[in-house]
């Protein structure tokens, strides 16, 4: 079975090493395969120009096609993958056409696995840990009150006066800024149409405890589901959201002014003109902060409140943000060359060894990575 690896862009190599290195059967898809021969030329010889017409040619049954280009490549990718009785992995996203293929892979005997990278992936299983470990202690109480945050951020390991540098493309930066947000708060659905318009303050268990700007990301409810919360919990609190630095909100004030009503053509001419002040340099280190939050309350008073927090950074391994993204796709791969993925279209697992045995992988990657019970 032969892993096809597509797209060797900033968050894709160490994972990939780490699949060649473990001597698993990999070919390589990159644009530019001068670009890929970079990347991973001093392990592998197997690397093609990417083309979806040579891509379907050369995929097998049992096989796993890896989508680690743009977002509107992985459904066509996955279609193929079907079609050809292959397996699919991408870090992204559950798109709705994504979610309408679960009966035509289940139909074909294969895995579509998403949201198996860094947020979305390594934040579900923490997720998944905390609930699964609420649910089975003494404070769990279906009458109590939940209250569940979970904010992620890649940020300058060295703060600069933008608040932000670029570890993936502007213009993704820039279109999620255009996206409405659902969350929870206070029982309360929480509608927001600009993130801007919910920035709040968020300060995260560190070693050093350290206050972030946060805000809510995408549709946060659907998500209950996927967290095993029950239907008649009393949710006070959920939020699935983004993480900056203090200042970023003053600091990006004129790009929040222009980025609602601006063209295509003048995104990407925004994004070019952030990327050139604001990329890191060969040797700069990037950080992220990943905090996942679970609180029950009886009465006014915590009872039960646990949250999971890493903050990583660049090193000699290379980034931090290509480590926590590509490295859960490769576990993820090998789980669905084991056969530990169900069948159709799935996020990360929230079985409980396979959360345990991620987790201990991604304990390899970050510098700072445990749970913070607040009540001890």
């Amino acid at each position: 079975m032969t892993i096809h690896w597509c797209g060797t862009g900033l968050s894709s190599v160490p994972g990939l090493r780490r699949l060649i290195q473990d001597e698993h059967s990999v070919t390589v898809w990159n644009r530019t395969v001068e670009k890929a021969r970079k990347a991973v030329g001093d392990l592998i010889d197997d690397i093609r120009v990417f083309d979806p017409a040579a891509l379907a040619d050369a995929v097998k049954p049992g096989d796993v096609v890896v989508s680690m280009l743009p977002g509107d490549w992985h459904v066509q990718l996955a279609q193929m993958a079907i079609h050809h009785g292959a397996h699919f992995v991408s870090s992204s996203y559950i798109a709705p056409e994504m979610r309408a293929l679960d009966t035509a892979a289940k139909q074909a005997g294969v895995v579509l696995v998403n949201e198996v990278g860094l947020d979305p992936g390594i934040d579900h299983l923490m997720a998944h840990h905390l609930v699964a470990d609420y649910r089975k202690s003494a404070a769990y109480d279906p009458e109590n009150v939940i209250s569940f945050k979970s904010y992620c951020g890649g940020v300058p390991k060295v703060a600069n006066a933008f608040r932000y540098k670029f570890s993936w493309a502007p213009v993704g930066v820039l279109k999620a800024l255009r996206s409405p947000s659902r969350s929870i708060r206070h029982y309360t659905e929480l509608e927001v149409k600009r993130p801007w318009d919910a920035i709040t303050r968020y300060d995260a268990p560190l070693p050093q405890p350290e206050a972030f700007e946060v805000y809510p990301n995408r549709d946060s409810l659907p998500f209950m589901a996927d967290y095993r919360f029950e239907p008649t919990w009393k949710v006070k609190e959920f939020v699935r959201g983004t993480l900056r630095l203090n200042g970023w909100a003053e600091a990006w004030a004129d790009i929040f002014a222009e980025v609602g009503t601006a063209s295509d053509d003048r995104l990407a001419e925004m994004a070019a003109e952030l990327l050139e002040k604001n990329a890191y340099g060969p040797d700069e280190a990037d950080r992220v902060v990943l905090c996942v939050d679970l609180l029950a309350e009886k009465e006014g008073r915590p009872v039960w409140h646990k949250t999971y927090v890493m903050d990583a950074w660049g090193d000699a391994r290379g980034t931090a943000m290509a480590r926590l993204v590509s490295v859960p796709v490769s576990l993820a791969i090998e789980a669905v060359l084991n056969r530990e993925i169900p069948l159709g279209v799935s996020p990360a697992p929230h079985d409980p060894k396979l959360v345990e045995r991620w987790l201990d992988e991604v304990q390899t990657l970050a510098q700072h990575l445990m749970v913070v019970d607040h009540l001890k």
